[in-house]
């Protein structure tokens, strides 16, 4: 069955960087154009989108609070997809997830998430 499994959260301090991993498992990047997006929550917060791409393409966004610190790519490869985080900043603190748009703005294939805890 189709699942994404978001990995490499940690302890970081401001300032400092991360490097998370998602793969994917039950499709192949090579096969298909798929478009796989990172989310995040924070307690207390609404989960929020800021981060997609396009795995053949190689298109990306970014929302703008990310925008500059945060790198989005991929190894199709190895069907994974990577968010690079430099520049941590508190407010960075959240869970972060990987998901798969299966259509417009519609993402699911939602896992465990990875915890991401940035110190002042």
């Amino acid at each position: 069955e189709v699942q994404l499994q978001a990995s490499g959260g940690g302890l970081a301090q401001t300032g400092g960087s991360l490097r998370l991993s998602c793969v994917a498992h039950g499709y192949t990047f090579a096969e298909r154009n798929y478009v796989i997006g990172w989310f995040r929550q924070a307690p207390g917060k609404e989960r929020e989108g800021i981060a997609s791409i396009s795995t053949n393409y190689g298109s990306a966004y970014y929302v703008d609070s990310v925008k500059g610190r945060f790198t989005i790519y991929t190894d199709n490869a190895k069907n994974t997809v990577y968010l690079q985080m430099d520049s941590l900043k508190p407010g960075d603190t959240a869970t972060y997830y990987c998901v798969k748009r299966v259509g417009g703005t519609a993402y699911d294939y939602w896992g465990q998430g990875t915890l991401v805890t940035v110190s002042s």
